[in-house]
């Protein structure tokens, strides 16, 4: 019996601890090189800005997005049309904001790679196509947007190349979108196109800067990187806002779970990083495209630099006082690019090759001694993993693995901790953690 239960024993650890050589691999596979092959090739195009040139083919946002497809293109040829790339667009004009200074298509760049398994589960990783000068409103003038953020869309294009050499279980979208500078068009089309189309999206990584490792507060640090969350979905009912207040959850909506995840993963495979979560949906009063995804429900997170340079973005080129404004191929960072952009495609594989989430998670043990809970079975899974942290840690920092649903914790009081259940796949990989939504009696 004593040897059943060390046995027992030894195969739990082996599947709570172990890690995929295929995640160091993608690590290794990403370019440093065709990085700044593409980063360079967007600069090029002089100016990016939404309402800039759509005919020429070397100037402006039309001949930067048709080169974007062509990528897409040329990566779905590799890997035997793996890829289903295609343009998805909306009209905007004049009336709908006072920053659309002329009617026009907002245009995203979509390459889909299908799940073998579940097709219409997403995990979506997003760079922005647009740029920039001092004038959001000037499409004439130079806007290179070298970090802001052709940083963002050449990883998102190398995450791709890299990706698509595997297979996986849920369906991945690379995704170049159009129009942030101006509103965030191109995600609110995108994610109304994903809602109509009734897809079910795990998460999305905006990548907004990935490339500047000196700060305007000097530092630099190209170890450090921010996740953005917001803490609740905007759409919760009335209800569950109302639980909150007895039972918790004030920081833990299916946004900030995809931030925990993403911070675990990334210290799971890449100790050497440093990711930073921050507790609010972008940088003090202003946005990013994750942001229409999670205004329709969808769990979104902005993953960037930690230390911005504003001399470096949202300028025009000019040097004064001898600083050298604007944002320009010389500024990137491309080691620095390399591992955030190692960063989005060990999370996009992980998730991936993860089962879905318990749709329902329901827990109990009120003026007990011990925490119980109970979820649904979730197909695919081998077994799933219990959480729980202290109310104040950012982190996920306890866990129990079992393949039951239903466990009580002994000796873990229910009013000191909070508490979630991941599904646990035969190789290993997590979903997202899912925080109670049920009380057990």
């Amino acid at each position: 019996m004593k040897k059943l239960a060390f046995l027992f024993l030894i195969i739990t650890i082996s599947i709570t601890a172990q890690t995929d050589q295929k995640i160091y691999d993608i690590i290794e596979n990403v370019s440093e090189e065709r990085l700044k092959k593409d980063v360079k090739i967007l600069a090029d195009f002089g100016t990016r800005n939404t309402f800039s040139d759509t005919i020429s083919n070397t100037r402006g946002i039309g001949a930067a997005r048709r080169w974007i497809k062509k990528e897409f293109d040329d990566i779905s040829k590799e890997c035997k049309n793996c890829l289903n790339v295609f343009y998805q667009k909306d009209f905007v004009t004049t009336k709908m904001s006072n920053r659309v200074p002329k009617d026009t298509w907002i245009v995203n760049v979509a390459a889909i790679q299908k799940g073998t398994k579940y097709p219409n589960r997403f995990i979506i990783m997003t760079g922005d196509i647009d740029s920039r000068n001092s004038d959001g409103s000037d499409f004439t003038k130079d806007a290179p947007g070298a970090n802001d953020n052709a940083s963002g869309m050449a990883g998102t294009i190398e995450a791709a190349r890299v990706l698509s050499k595997y297979s996986f279980e849920n369906s991945i979208i690379y995704l170049g979108l159009s129009g942030e500078e101006q509103g965030l068009f191109g995600g609110a089309g995108f994610a109304k196109y994903a809602k109509e189309k009734g897809w079910e999206i795990i998460g999305v990584f905006n990548n907004d800067m990935i490339g500047n490792i000196t700060g305007v507060d000097g530092v630099i640090d190209n170890r450090t990187f921010r996740i953005f969350s917001e803490p609740v979905p905007p759409t919760e009912t009335e209800r569950e806002r109302n639980m909150r207040r007895f039972y918790g959850g004030e920081v833990d909506g299916i946004s900030r779970q995809l931030a925990r995840y993403v911070h675990k993963t990334t210290k799971t495979y890449m100790p050497e990083m440093n990711p930073m979560m921050v507790y609010r949906l972008d940088r003090f009063g202003r946005g990013g495209h994750h942001r229409p995804f999670n205004d329709l429900g969808f769990a979104g997170i902005r993953i960037m630099e930690a230390h911005e340079n504003y001399t470096q973005q949202h300028q025009d080129i000019r040097v004064e006082n001898g600083i050298k404004y604007g944002d320009i191929f010389e500024h990137v960072n491309f080691g620095y690019a390399k591992k955030l952009t190692a960063v989005n495609a060990i999370n996009l594989a992980s998730l991936a090759l993860a089962p879905p989430s318990p749709k329902e998670v329901a827990i109990g043990g009120i003026v007990e001694a011990s925490a119980k809970l109970k979820w649904d079975k979730v197909e695919g899974a081998k077994g799933y993993k219990i959480y729980w942290r202290d109310t104040t840690s950012p982190t996920w920092d306890y866990s129990r693995y079992v393949e039951n649903t239903e466990f009580t914790l002994v000796g873990i009081v229910i009013d000191n901790f909070y508490f979630g259940v991941a599904a646990v796949g035969e190789n290993g990989h997590e979903s997202v953690v899912v925080f109670p939504n049920k009380i057990l009696r």
